[in-house]
């Protein structure tokens, strides 16, 4: 029991530190962190990949509360774009899950993980992409941690476009939204980085809200496991925050880039069958 007790515990400090850091959330950790230890221990065979999905969500709404709280301190969080972001994305990830319903999900898995190598490889080079002039309709300028000023913006049409697709795949691949929502704002809505990863935990936050009480009607929540894993990721999450404001944005982008990567790679494997 103590060492199922430690795993829990290690699996949230893991995953709210991993989320936090690249603005992803850490359900690309808790999910597949609760299956094995599921195939290990007998006593936790009710865990089941649905109830792993509700559990991590309610965690990751857990990441997502610490983290912003962090990062607001450090005043990184851009609340009013990251509301635009959410109004669309939050219905976005429920029509995403219903679609669900209609074809097997699995059959997009190794496409979609192509994609998300493509998103690495473009965030890779993003400063040689010849950048085009926009109009922006919201404008927004920002004292990132190193006291520079930085501008950036984007039209509400595209953001809110953008952020219903993301939330359409994040409710069909059942992966965090983060893991294109801040491609999306460091590509063309030219955010700072350290922006755009706290503003991604803000979103995911309330994204998470809303995808718990849907798996909370369903039964799909492990409250046990929810207790034993949630002071772990309470601290890793403001142990994330701390460590990336402790990062160049340079630095940043790499951790980013990585933690696509490992997404993308586990959606291929995922993808092939048995």
């Amino acid at each position: 029991m103590l060492s199922e007790w430690l795993l829990f515990l290690l699996i949230g400090l893991v995953s709210g530190t991993v989320g936090s850091l690249v603005g992803l959330g850490g359900g690309i950790v808790t999910v597949p962190s609760l299956l094995f230890i599921a195939s290990l221990f007998p006593d936790l065979s009710h865990i089941t990949p649905q109830v792993a999905v509700g559990t991590s969500l309610v965690v990751v709404m857990i990441t997502g509360l610490s983290s912003t709280l962090s990062f607001s301190r450090q005043k990184r969080v851009d609340w009013h774009s990251g509301l635009i972001f959410f109004l669309a994305s939050g219905p976005g990830a429920i029509f995403g899950a219903y679609l669900t319903r209609f074809f097997e999900v699995e059959g997009f898995f190794v496409g979609f993980g192509l994609l998300m190598i493509l998103v690495s490889g473009l965030l890779t080079f993003r400063d040689r992409l010849q950048s085009r002039t926009v109009k922006w309709t919201v404008k927004r300028e920002i004292i990132g941690p190193d006291g520079n000023s930085y501008r950036y913006g984007y039209k509400r049409s595209t953001a809110w476009a953008g952020s219903f697709a993301v939330g359409i795949i994040s409710g069909l691949f059942g992966i965090g939204g983060g893991a294109l929502l801040v491609p999306m704002m460091v590509l063309p809505f030219r955010f700072p980085p350290h922006v755009a990863t706290a503003t991604s935990m803000f979103v995911i936050l309330l994204s998470a809200v809303l995808g718990s009480m849907t798996h909370l009607a369903q039964g799909n929540i492990d409250w046990l496991a929810v207790l034993l894993i949630a002071p772990g990721a309470w601290i890793g999450a403001k142990t994330g925050a701390w460590i990336s404001r402790r990062m160049s944005s340079r630095v940043l982008l790499i951790a980013l880039r990585l933690a696509i990567v490992v997404v993308a790679i586990r959606m291929i494997v995922e993808g092939f069958p048995g």
